[in-house]
């Protein structure tokens, strides 16, 4: 058995893929994401840098599974689900200021 990827695809070269796993097109797996063996990313999924996931998972088209995120083996993220990753989003503090990416705390969905 091997890994497919999809040309139209992007794979970091430090992402770790199982056997019989598949990347369809348009999708990105980040750097130092790794996933197991028969999993299945739809088209235009995203793999955040560091996510780590099971065996045998499916990732539906235009999912987005942000880091530090961790999928168990069976795992099925429906088409456009959205797995962020911050306690409290909000785009201002409390004082009106604008966040930025340093504003918030990595808390991984698992």
């Amino acid at each position: 058995m091997s890994v497919r990827i999809q040309p139209s695809s992007q794979v970091d070269e430090s992402a770790e893929l199982g056997d019989g796993t598949t990347i369809w097109d348009l999708a990105q797996v980040r750097e130092e994401a790794r996933l197991g063996r028969d999993c299945i990313v739809g088209r235009g999924a995203y793999v955040g840098p560091g996510v780590r996931i099971g065996d045998s998972v499916k990732l539906q088209n235009y999912a987005l599974v942000y880091e530090p995120a961790v999928l168990g083996d069976g795992v099925f993220i429906g088409p456009a689900a959205v797995l962020t990753n911050d306690f409290y989003p909000r785009a201002v503090d409390p004082d009106g200021k604008q966040k930025r990416g340093g504003d918030w705390e990595a808390a991984g969905v698992v």
